[in-house]
């Protein structure tokens, strides 16, 4: 798809990856609707994009995608302002590093309703206005955690394997209706999910730095792959070559490796 003039839908946009899609489409696009939980800091970031770039209309939308009610609300809106969403950026996600036992229930069921439900909801929304149009983009951040089983990040995992999934079947039945997805499977991205994640008991431990990728890189790389109708982008080289292996590594191996992993929790 083009990014060129485009009404574009970012969710998680106060902060981290969401914030970044936000500036580098705000030059491109003709309107932006940017949706998280942190009025301040969306209105802080529409202020920031209406002064370096003056013409998309930038509207703010404090929602908790945890939330149903609210996040019916920002679908209801949608309808009736009419604002038609050329590109919908389904970047929200909540994060819970720890051993699932001790994992709190609340907070796995919001991680749930974000990373799966919103984001089904809303492709569900929005997808049947960009069909009838013939033109429209769908990118689906998930992770390169979905690729695998990964103890100490069980549920965020299995919800990012989800995405994955979800995004491929999707991608295949509307591949002649003009309208393209996209998945967004970053490794570590020095942003503030990382620490919103941690637990105050668990491991301080967040990987060598060798595999992050800044928010600049992975958003570049996105916008790129969407651009070009590419179904997958894995930013940096040291992720993608990491993430061709675990995918031709066969489940036993990986297996084992898990408990060795799972000892460390």
């Amino acid at each position: 798809m083009t990014l060129e003039g485009c009404s574009a839908l970012i969710t998680g946009a106060s902060a981290g990856i969401g914030r970044e899609f936000a500036r580098q489409l705000a030059g491109r696009a003709r309107s932006l609707i940017l949706v998280a939980r942190r009025e301040q800091k969306l209105n802080e970031l529409r202020d920031e994009l209406r002064q370096k770039h003056p013409n998309p209309v930038v509207h703010v939308r404090e929602t908790d995608l945890a939330d149903p009610a609210q996040l019916k609300e920002l679908m209801a809106w949608l309808d009736r302002e009419e604002i038609n969403v050329d590109l919908l950026i389904n970047n929200a996600g909540l994060g819970d590093i720890g051993s699932f036992v001790t994992s709190d229930a609340r907070r796995n069921e919001e991680l749930m309703l974000v990373n799966m439900v919103a984001l089904t909801s809303l492709t569900r929304h929005l997808l049947p206005q960009m069909i009838r149009r013939k033109q429209g983009g769908i990118l689906n951040v998930s992770s390169s955690a979905g690729f695998l089983p990964m103890p100490g990040f069980a549920v965020y995992a299995a919800s990012k394997a989800y995405v994955t999934s979800f995004s491929e079947a999707l991608r295949a039945e509307v591949r002649k209706t003009g309208v393209s997805v996209c998945t967004l499977c970053p490794g570590p991205v020095h942003t503030e999910f990382q620490e919103i994640a941690k637990r105050p008991e668990g491991p301080s431990d967040t990987g060598p730095e060798l595999v992050y990728v800044a928010p600049e890189q992975v958003v570049h790389e996105a916008l790129q792959a969407l651009e070009a109708n590419r179904p997958l982008v894995i930013p940096g080289f040291a992720m993608k070559l990491s993430m061709f292996l675990v995918r031709i590594t066969p489940m036993p191996i990986l297996r084992l490796a898990s408990r060795f992993s799972a000892k460390r929790i």
